[in-house]
Formats: structure tokens, sequence, C-alpha cells
């Protein structure tokens, strides 16, 4: 079971890394047309006055609607890199008493993190079901586009329901640890932060 929910943790991040880059090719594309749109305004409008004119007609310029689309796909993205997050134990810590304290006890306040964190991923995924529903019913679109604010809603719900998904297994296996007494999962092998 570890092994798919490792898998899926981490096609889940690819999906969020492939949703991360395209955001980033965008708002690349849309400075550059926003500055070249400038010059063509500009400078270049004074000297070659035609190819200017020729050049904002094409188009040159920022995307329309870009920070709506990427404000639209960095909840996604962020939901989808928690999974990856979660069970690799990879989430930022601040270990200043945790060192000193036997591993019993170590293992226990992991549990209980893990408990902790499973209800608030389930939580949010509940929270982000509700807005997708109210933002469907009611209509609400973007400004610029007019892109339906569900679509973004439910995309960031895919994300947070994985997320809930990989937070309950992690939850079950941090708690199967610490009742069984087994390390199962080193942390101390993952990547110290």
């Amino acid at each position: 079971m570890h092994v798919f929910m490792n898998r899926f943790a981490k096609a889940m991040a690819i999906i969020g890394g492939v949703f991360l880059t395209v955001l980033i090719v965008l708002i690349c594309i849309s400075v550059v047309g926003r500055v070249l749109n400038g010059v063509f305004h500009g400078p270049v409008a004074a000297i070659l006055p035609e190819f200017s004119k020729w050049a904002l007609a094409m188009g040159v310029g920022p995307i329309n609607g870009d920070f709506e689309l990427v404000e639209a796909g960095i909840a996604f993205t962020i939901f989808a890199f928690i999974p990856l997050c979660q069970i690799t134990s990879s989430h930022a810590s601040v270990d200043v008493f945790s060192t000193l304290f036997p591993d019993k006890v170590n293992g226990f306040l992991g549990m209980i993190i893990e408990i902790v964190f499973a209800i608030v991923l389930v939580v949010i995924a509940w929270q982000v079901y509700e807005a997708t529903l109210a933002k469907h019913r009611y209509g609400e679109t973007t400004f610029l586009l007019e892109m339906p604010l569900w679509w973004a809603y439910a995309a960031s719900f895919v994300g947070a329901v994985a997320a809930a998904i990989v937070g309950i297994y992690m939850a079950i296996f941090r708690t199967m640890e610490f009742f069984t007494g087994r390390v199962i999962l080193d942390d101390h092998a993952e990547v110290m932060h």
C-alpha cells in the first residue's frame, strides 16, 4: 500500500510541476509581451511607425487575463505538492525541543501531528468542495476572461482530496507505528530541513 501511495503522491507532484511550469512560461511570455508592447508604443513607433502598427496589430502585448490564469492554477499546484510532502515527512519543521525527547514521545508527537494534519486536510477539502458548489450555483466568473470561477475551485478540490487521502493514510500509518512500536518509515532517512 505504501508503494502505491508513494507513487500516487509523486504523480500528483509531477502534475503540479507541469502546471507550475506552464504558469511560469505564461508569466514570462506575458512579461515579454508587456515590455514589447511598451517598446512598440514608444521608441519603435517614432522610428518605424508602420512596423510598430503592424506588430501591435499582430497582438504583441501581455496575455489577457494572465493574473487570472495564474490565480486559478496556483491553488491546484500547491495542493498537488502536499501529498508528496506529507508522505515523505518533508514539511518544514522546527525541532528545538523534540530532539531532547525519547523516541516514544517523538513517536507519539508524530502520530498526533499526522492525525491533526489529516483532519485539517479533510476540512480544507470539504470547504473547497462547498466553495466549488457555491461558485457554480452563483455563476461567478473572472473579470477579464469571464472564466467560471468554479473551474479553478474544482481543480483545487481534486488536489485537496488527493492531499486529504494521503494525510489520512499517513495518520493511520503513524498510528500503527506508534502502537506496534516498529519504525516502518524512518523520517531521519529523509533530507534534513
